[in-house]
């Protein structure tokens, strides 16, 4: 064959194909979501910290209790919105290990929604999460949320008493948020301020811990030596006496709206 027919028949050959380019995604490569609502995941992530942050973690790589990292969960990283995370906190895995929290559904998806949030942020496998933008949250109305504070936190708390100066001792709204919806308001984890439990066994013998989750069937505490025991609930067998600060706080967060955070918000950082 001629050299000339050898370059014909390459020249008629499709060129090859490019090769595809990886579109952004972090570990779920294109993977498309619904925007979420800042609130929402500034919600979430309070939620997140209260009832979840011991096992998985503050930045959600593993906490204390040894819940697996969140950032390589395949189950966080498909989630869309809560179809596959709301059922796990809602107890699907309970004889896996991984308790049921007592959540509402809403609130589970509000946590979903904070935990998809994180991972919007990964870059490449193996990177940690790029620092998120600043959000600009006091965006209330202050007077209702003066009108909402005396109306709900005035038996507690005085802005000439507890809270006076608040804004100067935590000059970060979103930090003032997060302190004020987990009952922290003094600007950092007050020890009085944390749940304690005492397990009464059949034998009469006690066990005092600080809480770490309790529901229908478990109840877990952590001992002053800084150890973890768990037991088994069978109605009212052990006996479990929980004493918790913060009960209020906790009662009243499946009841705020968005509007209430950011007015309540809006109202404290003027308490210079």
């Amino acid at each position: 064959m001629s050299l000339t027919l050898v370059l014909l028949g390459l020249a008629q050959q499709p060129a090859a194909e490019a090769p595809a380019q990886r579109p952004p995604g972090g570990f779920i490569p294109g993977a498309v979501r619904p925007p979420i609502d800042p609130a929402v995941v500034e919600r979430g992530k309070t939620l997140y910290g209260i009832n979840c942050q011991g096992c998985h973690g503050q930045d959600l790589r593993g906490g204390d209790l040894g819940g697996p990292n969140l950032l390589r969960s395949q189950v966080a990283l498909s989630d869309q919105d809560g179809e596959l995370i709301v059922p796990i906190i809602q107890g699907s895995r309970q004889a896996m290990g991984m308790p049921r929290i007592p959540l509402s559904i809403d609130d589970s998806k509000t946590v979903a929604a904070y935990v998809r949030s994180v991972l919007e942020t990964i870059g490449v496998a193996g990177t940690p999460p790029e620092a998120q933008k600043p959000l600009n949250i006091v965006t209330g109305n202050a007077a209702e949320g003066e009108a909402y504070f005396n109306l709900k936190c005035k038996s507690c708390h005085s802005a000439q008493g507890d809270l006076q100066g608040i804004a100067s001792r935590v000059n970060s709204p979103k930090a003032l948020q997060n302190l004020w919806l987990a009952g922290m308001v003094r600007g950092a984890p007050d020890k009085a301020a944390v749940a304690t439990v005492t397990v009464t066994l059949p034998s009469g013998g006690t066990v005092e811990g600080q809480l770490v989750h309790i529901d229908a069937f478990l109840v877990t505490l952590r001992l002053p030596d800084g150890t973890s025991r768990s037991f088994r609930r069978d109605g009212n067998v052990p006996k479990v006496l929980v004493r918790d600060p913060l009960r209020a706080h906790k009662d009243l967060l499946p009841v705020y709206t968005d509007k209430d955070i950011h007015d309540v918000t809006a109202y404290l950082v003027t308490l210079k």
